[in-house]
């Protein structure tokens, strides 16, 4: 049995891996409604200005600014109404001195008219004149043409992850297809002699598999496209042949390495082989993951994760999350944090980082966190949990009362 490796804390590890990684350079032609969580190929120009036409920024009356100056409670201004600017439609009236045209938000602001005296501000005196209660600048309350958005400005720039507002922001200005970055393979091969399908009745001694379903999922929403390879014995040869067809095949290969110090090796060695530079990571100072083993092959990120559940869904979010979206260009978008109270002490050792999942719990408008405590092979310590708490490698441990940030899954 091996000693187990010299460790890197989690940035170093982290930043060891990236260091050099190349992006993915193949992009494709999507519909912008289909591009949502897309990375951006390219820099997104407007073909156009936005609005294309003076409108109102409010329900009320298009006016002459200089008609309502010196209006007031005491003073109103009266106008006559000349008319009233239809939705969607050209306005067929003009605004001469001494007149206001009604107007709703969005319409176009007819002829004449400089700015829009909202609703609020007038009182009608017959279905012909209002009175003007508070004056308007020239412009106040009017969305001037190209305001938004100018000809040939930059809407977004390459590396730009879509959001559900940029989507929006396309195709309200025209834009039907974007060119993005193809979304990362990412081949995953499950080991073990003792694990089998979910879909088999185990025999005592095995279990089902859920890091192939684990991984997938969060492969998924970390923008990647999955591929299972199956599920691999604790053998050498079928292990390597396995890993060959993954790292030829797909642009990032995992590998649930196994429990055990055996396995481990076994995947490490095989990592190893699949091209320079190699395994370039074997231990990190992190609780659960300690024996996460981060490589480049051929260009390619490699990486084995413990067989654990909680270890893999720690150490994907912390390695793997990072790397998918290096290889299309852009950065993680950032986990979500809130601020809550501990219920309990949390023990933890100085020079190493710990991952302590946590409940959320509300009492009396307080947001309490409760730690989920059990060993990392435990399934349902994710399930109970809704987020984790982070203690540094300088900390001893945290105490029941103390405020902390919760990062939600």
């Amino acid at each position: 049995m091996t000693e187990l490796f010299q460790v890197l804390t989690p940035a170093d590890a982290l930043d060891r891996l990236l260091e050099g990684l190349p992006t993915i350079k193949e992009t494709e032609e999507i519909p912008v409604q289909e591009a949502l969580g897309r990375v951006l190929a390219a820099n997104i120009l407007s073909p156009a200005q936005l609005p294309t036409f003076p409108r109102s920024n409010m329900d009320g009356y298009a006016v002459r600014a200089q008609d309502t100056f010196g209006a007031s409670d005491g003073l109103p201004a009266y106008l006559k109404v000349s008319g009233e600017v239809p939705m969607g439609q050209a306005p067929e009236v003009q605004v001469r001195p001494g007149e206001v045209v009604r107007i709703p938000t969005g319409a176009i602001i007819p002829e004449g008219a400089d700015a829009v005296v909202m609703v609020e501000h007038t009182q009608v005196v017959d279905p012909t004149m209002i009175e003007v209660y508070r004056p308007v600048a020239p412009g106040e309350n009017v969305v001037q043409v190209g305001e938004d958005i100018k000809h040939g400005e930059r809407l977004l720039p390459r590396g730009h992850c879509l959001r559900p507002q940029d989507v929006g922001g396309l195709l309200g200005i025209g834009i039907l297809t974007v060119s993005v970055v193809r979304r990362p393979r990412v081949m995953i091969i499950a080991t073990g002699d003792e694990v089998v399908s979910p879909d088999v009745e185990p025999d005592p001694g095995q279990i089902r598999d859920i890091n192939t379903y684990i991984i997938a999922t969060l492969v998924l929403q970390a923008g990647g496209i999955p591929h299972p390879l199956g599920i691999i014995r604790d053998d050498y040869d079928a292990l390597r042949e396995a890993a060959e067809r993954g790292i030829d095949h797909g642009d990032v290969l995992v590998v649930s390495a196994g429990s055990s110090v055996s396995t481990r090796d076994m995947t490490s060695a095989v990592i190893g082989e699949l091209g320079k530079p190699g395994v370039l990571v074997h231990g990190v100072a992190l609780k659960p993951g300690k024996p996460t083993i981060l490589a480049v092959c051929r260009g390619k990120p490699a990486f084995g994760l413990p067989g654990n559940p909680v270890s893999t869904f720690v150490t994907f979010e912390l390695f793997v999350r990072p790397a998918l979206y290096h290889l299309v260009g852009t950065a993680p978008p950032a986990r979500v944090t809130v601020q809550a109270r501990l219920t309990r002490n949390i023990a933890s050792t100085f020079g190493r980082e710990d991952y302590v999942p946590v409940r959320l719990l509300e009492e009396e408008g307080e947001l309490l966190a409760e730690p989920v405590y059990g060993k990392s092979n435990l399934i349902y310590i994710l399930v109970k949990a809704h987020g984790l708490v982070v203690i540094p490698l300088d900390v001893g441990g945290l105490s029941a009362g103390q405020t902390v940030a919760v990062r939600r899954f």
